[in-house]
């Protein structure tokens, strides 16, 4: 890191890079020093340099690999720092939406992101006590003996710093188990919650071997049979949150002042405040962000999914996760977000792609890979907003979408972009349609 507080890396604000051929886009990359030659080569190798052989000892039954876009999400200025953001995703217009957004935010002063401690949840039920408020206090009176137990099974996870913190017990009563007094004991459940910070790591295996651990103590301190030992995906304790600022004249867009797509955006965010059937999408809108670089990182966009979209029910009503304001000349926008994201593990240390989209993205910690994250979903959320306040969604997709359209039609090369250009014009945007097009492109 230099004297500035800026890391030593190129800016990620590449102007025109989308224009160029893939290939040249890789080249700039090795140009530029972000990866090697031999790193450029598994990027662009038809099997994205992920053997069978490494496949198959990842998951069961393997029979083959299945690719993915990676694209690279451009302009970010996160904390002061400059990040191009690995994405895989298969849905047009969502790379070049983001990076829009970025360029936005990025003239604004870029966007700040701060994170909790990498907390998780171990849960372990307890059932049959036969006084469970006295089994929840004997609990919380052995939290010490809890703890020791649990750090025993990862002694260098605490010498990192990490390891069981705290611990939390909870009864749950089943509904209408208090008008049947004899029902009662078995249908109550103390819960106890092994709080482990987990370091670098989304900590999983981590969080499930402590619950395990501790399950004799607990059942011995308790007099109760233990059932499930396992880590909760609501990872309430590890929130992310991302803002910026954006003076109103920076969204001027066509034909739109910039004071109008402000105020659209807050329009908007206000439905989805309101609204849960608005605000289910708008989350997606974000989340088509996260997941993508989740997926890029090797981490668990469906853990990420379900602890994001409980978060935003803990209110007892869905929310959206970013919201949007116009204050003093300004569009704010804010985001929170749990985010159970690691950079050490799993198959971090087995996908060769994945180390060079390591070295792309070249955070040093999971607190940072989770700040960005959430980032990207803020300026993900903004691109939709900003669409469906001013010409709306279809037609940021459709130019990208007709280029789908033309290859899957059987167009290359220049051919892709001509017939593409048609199918918009003809307003038409069908396979279908394209093959005519793009015979009547080749004959003439």
């Amino acid at each position: 890191m230099s004297d500035s507080g800026q890391f030593n890396r190129p800016s990620s604000r590449i102007s025109g890079y989308f224009k160029r051929p893939l290939l040249e886009r890789v080249k700039m990359l090795v140009d530029q020093g972000r990866i090697t030659e031999s790193e450029a080569h598994l990027l662009t190798s038809a099997g994205a340099g992920f053997p069978l052989s490494v496949a198959n000892t990842m998951i069961e039954n393997v029979i083959g690999v299945y690719g993915l876009p990676i694209g690279l999400g451009l302009n970010f200025l996160v904390n002061g720092r400059d990040y191009v953001v690995p994405m895989v995703v298969e849905e047009s217009s969502i790379v070049a939406a983001v990076s829009n957004s970025a360029k936005i935010v990025r003239e604004a002063g870029g966007f700040t992101a701060d994170s909790d401690a990498s907390v998780m949840i171990g849960q372990v039920q307890v059932l049959g006590c036969d006084d469970p408020q006295k089994a929840q206090e004997v609990l919380l009176e052995n939290r010490g003996r809890i703890l020791a137990e649990a750090n025993a099974l990862h002694p260098n996870l605490q010498k990192r710093g990490g390891g069981a913190v705290d611990v939390e017990v909870r009864v749950l009563i089943e509904p209408g188990s208090v008008s049947n007094p004899r029902s009662l004991k078995y249908r109550t459940m103390v819960v106890l919650h092994l709080l482990v910070d987990t370091c670098d790591a989304m900590g999983a295996n981590l969080v499930n071997t402590m619950a395990e651990g501790v399950a004799p103590l607990v059942e011995e301190l308790t007099g109760g049979v233990v059932h499930l030992r396992i880590l909760s995906n609501l990872a309430d304790r590890r929130c992310v949150r991302a803002a910026c600022r954006i003076p109103v004249e920076l969204l001027a867009r066509k034909g739109f002042s910039g004071g109008q797509v402000a105020e659209g955006i807050e329009s908007a965010s206000r439905f989805a405040e309101m609204d849960p059937y608005r605000a289910a999408t708008h989350n997606k809108g974000v989340m088509n962000g996260i997941d993508a670089v989740a997926i890029a990182t090797g981490n668990d966009w469906r853990a990420i999914e379900a602890g994001a979209h409980a978060y935003c029910c803990r209110t007892g009503r869905y929310s959206p996760m970013a919201t949007w304001k116009v204050e003093n000349g300004a569009l704010v926008g804010k985001l929170e977000v749990p985010l159970q994201v690691g950079i050490v593990g799993g198959p971090i240390r087995l996908h060769p792609t994945l180390q060079v989209l390591y070295k792309l993205i070249g955070v040093e910690s999971a607190f940072e890979l989770g700040e960005l994250m959430g980032a990207v979903g803020l300026a993900q959320n903004l691109a939709a907003l900003k669409a469906l306040a001013t010409e709306g969604i279809q037609e940021g997709h459709m130019a990208l979408h007709a280029r789908s359209v033309a290859a899957t039609a059987g167009a290359v090369g220049g051919e892709i972009d001509a017939v593409a250009r048609l199918l918009i014009a003809d307003g038409d945007v069908k396979v279908e349609r394209a093959r005519q097009l793009l015979d009547e492109h080749r004959v003439s």
